[in-house]
């Protein structure tokens, strides 16, 4: 027996703000970032996030819209960058 599920809409938006991340995840993240910072500080451009594969820890800084991830990958929100790490 199939069943069905509520219609749902097509502005789906997951909540990124209260997802907890992997410490190692969010240490490459503003590695990547503070690498960044220090190679161009002329630019005042502040990114958005940065995408990140949770595996290799390989990333990139994001400076438009949030991206559409790969399922290894995760977003890491700039105010995540800046927060201090507990």
């Amino acid at each position: 027996m199939v069943s069905s599920s509520p219609t749902r809409s097509n502005n789906y938006e997951p909540a990124t703000p209260s997802v907890l991340l992997d410490p190692a995840v969010l240490r490459a993240a503003r590695q990547i970032y503070r690498t960044y910072y220090e190679i161009h500080p002329e630019k005042m451009q502040r990114p958005v996030g940065v995408v990140i594969d949770r595996q290799s820890h390989r990333g990139k800084l994001i400076f438009g819209n949030k991206p559409i991830l790969l399922y290894t990958e995760c977003f890491v929100p700039f105010n995540q960058l800046e927060a201090p790490l507990y």
